[in-house]
């Protein structure tokens, strides 16, 4: 009798994740032999740096796990998968010290995943900060103590539990902000650096996570901050969710994420349509004319001018869509506007018919 459908749906799904990283790094390989002369006494060049994997030795996966039944699912799903191929499977938890008592919270998680005979695991201690509100502040911390793990251990990819429910919950806080198509495309099944970070869960709902831990007897732990009304995703989850399900029936979820996909691929094409205009819109010193702005369809105008804003030293994270419609004004709307203030100190105006963003 094979497993429980919910422990084969995860198995399943990590298993597809496992197989990319691994095709991935072997064509990696072969481009870095290929480009590569000889290393000196023969043998054979790595495309990955020696000091982060060791010739001969396994790649390295890492499960980010809170101790919650996605994450926990992930986790028991990657130590299952990873002994049927050659890949060493570890994990990190991540305590945020938000609550009192974090730090043995993590140390417990971190005993469960090495129970599942992961190897290496750690339990990393952060500071969160102030900007950007509690759950971006968080966020930042955790994903900056995931990227230094992974970085020191030489991890081929961290695997993260968010699910299908958490897209759409994404989808929706999107909306809420009035934000653009690219925030509404939700998460990225394959995200960060040189495609680090890896969601394989985004097509399953988290019932079936935590279908997966009870019949696996897997113990779990429920953050209260997860049912915080304080917090807006967890008045999303327990409040607005339900209630759109009760107006407009069963399947907005799915609906949610189906469009998150749809967002995506549209989001990309008008990117990539960006990244071939941005250099067709300057003239020979480099800057942006404004007539040929002008004549772009505003999508692509806009995506150009986020671009440019960025490559100045405006922080993406704190690029937001009126910063885009000021700059954007100093094209379609130019009525004499002084200099526009950016974030991250950066300065755009208009001059002589060219559009000059440069740190202040």
């Amino acid at each position: 009798m094979g497993p429980h459908p919910a422990v084969a749906a995860i198995r399943l799904a990590v298993r597809r994740v496992l197989h990319d990283v691994l095709n991935e790094l072997s064509r990696d390989s072969a481009a870095g032999a290929a480009a590569a002369p000889a290393p000196p006494g023969g043998g054979r060049a790595d495309a990955r740096p020696a000091a982060a994997r060791p010739a001969g030795e396994p790649p390295l996966v890492l499960v980010a796990c809170s101790g919650g039944a996605d994450s926990m699912a992930l986790a028991s799903a990657l130590a299952f998968e990873a002994r049927k191929l050659a890949i060493r499977a570890g994990a990190i938890t991540v305590d945020h010290g938000l609550q009192p008592g974090s730090d043995l919270r993590a140390a417990e998680v971190a005993a469960r995943l090495g129970a599942l005979r992961l190897d290496p695991v750690e339990a990393v201690a952060v500071t969160v900060g102030r900007e950007g509100g509690p759950e971006a502040a968080a966020r930042d911390a955790r994903y900056a103590a995931l990227d230094e793990a992974a970085e020191r251990l030489g991890a081929a990819a961290v695997l993260l539990g968010h699910t299908r429910d958490d897209q759409a919950e994404t989808v929706l806080l999107g909306l809420a902000r009035g934000s653009g198509i690219r925030s509404l495309s939700g998460m990225a099944a394959v995200s960060g650096s040189a495609g680090r970070y890896r969601r394989p869960f985004l097509h399953l709902d988290r019932q079936t996570a935590r279908t997966a831990c009870l019949v696996q007897s897997l113990p779990v732990w429920d953050d209260p901050m997860n049912a915080d009304p304080a917090y807006t995703r967890s008045r999303l989850r327990h409040e607005g969710l339900p209630a759109l399900e009760k107006s407009l029936g069963k399947g907005v979820v799915e609906a949610l994420a189906r469009t998150a996909q749809l967002c995506r691929d549209d989001a990309d094409a008008l990117d990539r349509w960006a990244a071939e205009a941005d250099a067709t819109v300057r003239d020979e010193a480099g800057l942006l004319e404004c007539a040929k702005l002008y004549a772009l369809p505003p999508a692509v105008r806009r995506r150009v001018l986020r671009r440019a804003a960025i490559a100045e030293g405006a922080p993406a994270g704190s690029l937001f869509a009126r910063h885009i419609e000021e700059l954007d004004r100093l094209i379609t709307g130019w009525r004499g506007q002084g200099a526009i203030n950016l974030p991250g100190r950066v300065v755009a105006r208009r001059q002589g018919g060219r559009l000059v963003i440069r740190q202040g």
